[in-house]
């Protein structure tokens, strides 16, 4: 098994990995199916008009996790990493203003959002919560070309006979093409063990089957860079997050309070722990309001794992470049194995799944650098994905704001938490990761369809509308 840390950071934009980015990877990969080769294409026929639906989460939440608006974007040929935040309005406006879209090396096609993107909440598609069509017709209404995608989370997308090929039982695992090919926590400690390399070390020689060393440092102080550049944009910004909750903005002000107790020398024993929460919160008002983010391992669990990295940074003074790099390689191991073995997506296991994966990860990352062993790394991560587990995903109104922003914060804290206690242990603990993992896994399963990113449970409907 093998999962880049690339595939697990993904810089993209907010407010949601699965059902924004996601979507919007769904369009293009629809896109360039209609000037391929791979379907039966009928003599003389014309693809020209485009009809999508969304189904399960992806219709219950859509709207307020703008994934409508990211259909049309993917239509018009943007993609995640790229698309200009600034000029998304302009985008869709002139869609809804003409009624067609006009992706780049494509004829224009008839598509009018009111009537051709369909919000279906009566009927799931039966792969995965988070399901969406994709068809096309001719000018005369014929259907010429029909795809469903699924996206799992993480920004992931695959088809409805990818999806399947992905649930059938393989004799094994292992991807022999890299050489530490661990599926599970068990196997990774014990190929640590015996090739005397830490986690991130060969997490780094996996990568480096696929890349030259430079290249790989080089995208790993990308994907650093796009999070610290989020966590400052975020600590700028104040003002009212879109989508009706008028919920302000509140990391900026945080940050100035704790800038002028940090310049006065008062006193403050949750320092650590402020500067730690306004990181996420930051990351995630930015998330909230459509902006450029990675996900970690998703856009709704974004703040934890780059709080965490600033927290390290801020309180170690002879902290490297090479420490973020590791930071990063350890996560995206754990983040791998979670991933494998259980899930990351909202929509099939709930906030289980993002916040405390995020969690997880970030606390295996923060013992990594803080020289914990692979027994204290995996420890670590136990410790703060236990005390997520049966956490729901029931965003009210849709939006990835409340809880979203603030489960963040809490969710670095658990994570640095569960990295001290991991360092001051010597690695042997009751609780095996993978036995965690799976736990995850089945609670996610038991767990009611309410609590999954439906919005129809929870918090999101006990809060009294005003």
């Amino acid at each position: 098994m093998f999962l880049s840390v690339f595939d697990v950071f993904k810089i993209g934009i907010g407010p949601s990995s699965s059902h924004t980015m996601g979507p919007m990877s769904a369009a293009n990969r629809f896109l360039a199916l209609i000037l391929s080769a791979e379907w039966p294409r009928p003599a003389g026929a014309h693809v020209a008009a485009l009809k999508v639906s969304l189904h399960g989460s992806l219709a219950f939440t859509g709207i307020g996790h703008g994934t409508g608006r990211a259909v049309i974007l993917g239509l018009m040929g943007e993609e995640p990493a790229s698309v200009d935040p600034d000029r998304m309005d302009a985008i869709i406006d002139e869609v809804e203003r003409t009624g067609r879209v006009t992706p780049p090396g494509h004829p224009p096609y008839e598509f009018q959002p009111k009537t051709d993107l369909i919000f279906d909440k009566k009927q799931p598609l039966p792969g995965h919560a988070n399901g969406m069509s994709f068809s096309a017709f001719d000018r005369d209404g014929r259907l010429l070309l029909k795809r469903i995608y699924y996206s799992i989370g993480g920004g992931f997308v695959v088809t409805d006979t990818e999806l399947e090929a992905m649930r059938m039982p393989k004799k094994s695992s292992s991807d022999a093409r890299v050489p530490y090919p661990f599926s599970t926590a068990k196997q990774m400690l014990d190929m640590s063990r015996g090739s005397g390399l830490t986690i991130a070390q060969m997490k780094r020689a996996n990568e480096e089957t696929r890349m030259s060393p430079a290249e790989l440092d080089a995208g790993l102080d990308r994907i650093w860079e796009a999070m610290r550049s989020c966590i400052d944009r975020g600590l700028k910004v104040d003002g009212i997050m879109p989508g009706g909750l008028k919920v302000k903005r509140r990391a900026k002000a945080i940050h100035d309070k704790l800038n002028e107790e940090w310049r006065s020398n008062r006193l403050n024993p949750l320092l650590a722990n402020d500067w730690l929460s306004v990181y996420a919160m930051a990351v995630n008002e930015e998330n909230a309001g459509g902006g450029r983010v990675v996900t970690a391992p998703t856009n709704g669990a974004a703040g934890v794992i780059p709080a965490a990295i600033r927290y390290y940074l801020h309180f170690h003074e002879d902290a490297t470049d090479e420490d973020i790099r590791n930071f990063l390689l350890t996560a995206a191991a754990v983040g791998g194995i979670i991933k494998h073995n259980a899930s990351i997506s909202g929509a099939e296991v709930g906030c289980q799944g993002e916040v405390g994966s995020a969690a997880a990860m970030a606390a295996a990352g923060l013992a990594a650098v803080m020289g914990g062993s692979p027994e204290q790394i995996e420890n670590a991560a136990e410790i703060a994905l236990e005390h997520h587990l049966g956490m729901t995903c029931d965003p009210i109104a849709g939006l990835v704001q409340v809880p979203c922003i603030e489960r963040n914060a809490l969710g670095a804290v658990k994570a640095v938490t569960a990295a001290s206690l991991a360092i001051k242990g010597d690695g042997t603990h009751f609780v095996p990761l993978d036995a965690c993992i799976e736990t995850m896994r089945q609670t996610g399963n038991d767990m009611s369809e309410k609590y999954k990113e439906t919005s129809t449970g929870g918090l999101a409907v006990n809060v009294v509308e005003c």
